[in-house]
């Protein structure tokens, strides 16, 4: 007999979800977050991971944000991430999706704890050209998981990208990530099946550099 899998309708983020980053003190910001956005992270996990796995050819994991060393300062972003370890996912290559007060992102990320960095770099420098000409111009380059902002491929230039992927090799404290922003009042984040839909074709579009980091 066949076993039939169904999942629960995800319903999207909706801007009260956004409006966590701005209440005062971390307590009540974290009651916010615990209580109105984790379970949707939570729910993106077990959606996502399944889908993940067969992509990239191996078990991966999702990963939800706690914020347990947090002491005095509110968070002001939280994520899922998604690893091919079950134990955690900050040493490794993985994607994430996850709300700024500003956007939602959807990214691959390699970031400060990554053991694989300088390999990546240097994977990822001898394929410069394709991945200029793979990675579409509207997704963003940053080179820092803690700040909302970044720089679009298509305006960021040879060089630029380069000399991020250089620093990648050679600055300890060093990160590279690449992914779409979604603006909070894109409607596209109300209709929770789109919004999976479109983080599986991201997450497709980036598995190139997903696959030179596990090299």
């Amino acid at each position: 007999m066949t076993q039939i899998v169904t999942h629960s309708i995800f319903e999207g983020f909706a801007p009260s979800d956004f409006d966590v980053f701005t209440i005062p003190g971390l307590e009540p910001r974290m009651d916010a977050l615990i209580s109105s956005v984790r379970p949707k992270l939570n729910q993106l996990g077990e959606r996502l991971a399944p889908a993940l796995s067969v992509l990239c050819g191996e078990e991966m994991f999702a990963h939800v944000a706690k914020h347990a060393r947090r002491t005095v300062n509110p968070p002001d972003d939280t994520w899922v991430a998604f690893a091919p370890n079950k134990r955690g996912y900050k040493a490794h290559p993985h994607f994430q999706i996850g709300l700024f007060s500003t956007h939602l992102f959807i990214q691959f990320a390699i970031i400060y704890e990554s053991t694989s960095k300088s390999a990546f770099a240097d994977e990822a420098l001898g394929h410069l050209e394709s991945i200029i000409a793979q990675i579409p111009a509207g997704y963003v380059w940053s080179g820092d998981h803690t700040v909302p902002g970044g720089t679009a491929h298509g305006s960021l230039g040879r060089d630029a990208l380069a000399a991020l992927l250089s620093r990648l090799r050679s600055v300890k404290a060093s990160e590279i990530l690449c992914g779409i922003h979604i603006d909070r009042s894109n409607p596209l984040l109300l209709d929770g099946e789109a919004l999976i839909a479109r983080a599986e074709e991201t997450f497709e579009t980036l598995l190139p550099l997903y696959r030179m980091a596990r090299k």
